[in-house]
């Protein structure tokens, strides 16, 4: 649905404000009331996901030696790994995968991503935000907009990267740098692992801690009556947010990934993929409502057997770990978990033993939130080369994530300028990828 009614409707109701106030209705309160009567209208469908997991592995990960092997193909597109079956009937993984195969009843596999963007900046661009880069405008990514839309819950940043962003397009785009994500800035799976600016100063107790944001609000309202500009609500939104993390116990508590049981931590393995995958299981639980993690550099252009036999392991492991302990805990239902990179790697074997960039078809993979369980949609030709049937783009993937969350993909958001931008332009709603 546009919404072009909307907006019309909009300029319409604007002329008439100025009769309005003689009814003691400001310019102030219609336009929350419309703010309001907007969120009705954009309201058609309920959230089947209150949370999202995204899961990234930067570099372009083979879809040929994960999700989507070609074991019928000639041994120069099919490469030398195996192949492993799944819980899907019918269906084969990669020999790399097999604790994936075990939950892959919990899984969607959707082997038609496409796009045309062959760079690393520019395919990630296309993955976080559903846009092609443009260069007038960065748009904001899918984090961003969530924080954008819901805001905190439970005194938690709304967006958080594990343990950084992965890259500028992780990030608010034209939007306010209020919705940045907030980044861990350390790695759970260190032994001295700590959240950077968490914790009260040595020194400083909550007694002091409150006088001194009793004086930094004083501060805050004296600047605030002098300026209007938007780094200063960002940065009082930055300072709000803060306070809350810092001043609430259990906010703070959903970072401490050693409460966790010694024996968790080990079903999820004791390295980077499995410590972060766990950290980002416990803040959805406490409240965060989109996690990005980054794991591993997929960008195997020489000796890719070996180095997905080095790779894959902690990755299966910990990605199983995740699905199978959101399902116990009940968690699944309500978070939506995505594995994906910025493409994909060339149908055929180069003379280095690697494959390189290939954006025309790669694989994505959802659960949870909603995501209809146990399948596989759309198909890429015998030799991986470029979609069979089903193709699907990132507009449609980023739409259909946000339906999930009940946010619809063309509201218009106000970039610089007064422009309407649409969270998504063009987008549909891939409804066969639903439950």
């Amino acid at each position: 649905m546009r919404n072009d009614s909307i907006m019309r409707s909009h300029r319409r109701n604007f002329l008439t404000v100025g009769a309005l106030g003689g009814l003691g209705l400001t310019l102030g309160d219609f336009l929350k009331l419309k703010a309001r009567a907007d969120l009705k209208e954009y309201a058609k469908f309920p959230a089947t996901a209150e949370s999202v997991i995204h899961i990234f592995l930067p570099g372009g990960i083979a879809h040929q030696e994960t999700f989507d092997p070609k074991p019928f193909a000639p041994v120069e597109y099919r490469g030398e790994l195996g192949t492993i079956n799944t819980r899907i009937e019918g269906e084969k993984f990669c020999e790399t995968l097999p604790k994936t195969a075990q939950i892959a009843n919990k899984l969607t596999v959707i082997r038609s991503m496409t796009h045309g963007e062959a760079a690393h900046e520019r395919g990630t661009h296309n993955m976080f935000t559903g846009y092609r880069p443009s260069p007038a405008l960065v748009y904001p990514s899918m984090g961003s907009i969530v924080s954008h839309e819901y805001g905190p819950r439970n005194n938690l940043p709304p967006y958080v990267c594990i343990p950084s962003m992965p890259t500028n397009f992780a990030g608010t785009g034209y939007l306010s740098s209020s919705f940045s994500p907030f980044s861990l800035g350390a790695d759970p799976a260190d032994g001295n692992f700590r959240v950077q600016d968490l914790n009260l100063p040595t020194g400083v107790d909550e007694k002091k801690f409150n006088t001194r944001r009793s004086v930094l609000d004083t501060v805050n309202d004296h600047f605030a009556q002098k300026e209007k500009a938007d780094n200063l609500k960002a940065m009082d939104t930055f300072y709000d947010r803060a306070y809350s993390l810092i001043s609430s116990k259990p906010a703070r508590d959903a970072f401490d990934i050693n409460a966790e049981p010694a024996k968790l931590r080990d079903e999820y393995g004791r390295n980077q993929a499995g410590q972060r995958m766990l950290m980002a299981r416990r803040l959805v639980q406490a409240g965060v409502r989109f996690v990005t993690l980054s794991y591993g550099g997929w960008d195997m252009h020489t000796g890719i057997a070996g180095g997905m036999r080095g790779s894959m392991p902690a990755f299966d492991q910990a990605y199983a770990a995740l699905i199978s302990d959101l399902d116990r805990s009940g968690l699944l239902k309500k978070t939506l978990v995505m594995v994906s990179s910025e493409f994909g790697r060339t149908p055929k074997i180069n003379k280095d033993g690697g494959r390189d960039h290939w954006p025309k078809v790669f694989s994505v993979v959802l659960a949870g939130g909603g995501i209809k369980p146990g399948s596989v949609f759309g198909a890429s030709d015998s030799t991986a080369t470029e979609p069979e049937r089903d193709a699907i783009g990132p507009e449609d993937l980023a739409t259909t994530i946000y339906h999930a969350l009940g946010i619809v993909a063309d509201k218009e958001l106000m970039a610089p300028g007064n422009r309407p931008i649409e969270i998504v332009d063009g987008g549909k709603v891939r409804k066969e990828l639903l439950g």
